[in-house]
């Protein structure tokens, strides 16, 4: 012990000892500057998607037979008082994908809405090459015809 206090007494190993806790302290405080400016950074991201999630709505508007009709009958650029193609079922009300089936001159068919803005009909496959039209037809017992 006697020892250890007289290498301790001398100047340069306290000099020493003084420059290595100096140091030592040093690396500890910035790591805890890190660690405060991350954890405030990525509490305030947090909050930001929250409030972001709080502003979203938490149900999406359902596509009703009224407002599919308004959409088909503005696409196929039809008069809305008396139109010519009626909406008569919604197969798969899909915020992007719905399946409508629709009446024209006693004639039924699949017609898609993308987006509740996109109008089309015909045939619709999906990444495996699955043919949805004709699965849509086969559901609903509606001949398959090939325009």
């Amino acid at each position: 012990m006697s020892r250890i206090a007289k290498k301790l007494s001398n100047p340069r190993v306290r000099r020493r000892l003084k420059i290595g806790l100096f140091l030592y302290g040093g690396v500890i405080l910035l790591g805890v500057v890190f660690k405060v400016a991350y954890d405030i950074g990525y509490f305030d991201a947090q909050a930001l998607k929250e409030a972001k999630k709080a502003e979203m709505p938490t149900t999406r508007p359902e596509l009703t037979l009224e407002a599919a009709q308004h959409i088909v009958t503005g696409a196929l650029k039809e008069d809305p008082t008396n139109p010519k193609t009626l909406v008569v079922q919604i197969v798969d009300n899909n915020q992007k994908l719905a399946a409508l089936i629709i009446e024209s001159d006693k004639l039924k068919k699949v017609a898609w809405l993308i987006d509740r803005r996109i109008f089309f009909t015909g045939d619709l496959f999906n990444d495996d090459g699955y043919n949805l039209t004709e699965g849509i037809e086969k559901q609903n017992n509606i001949p398959h015809n090939s325009d």
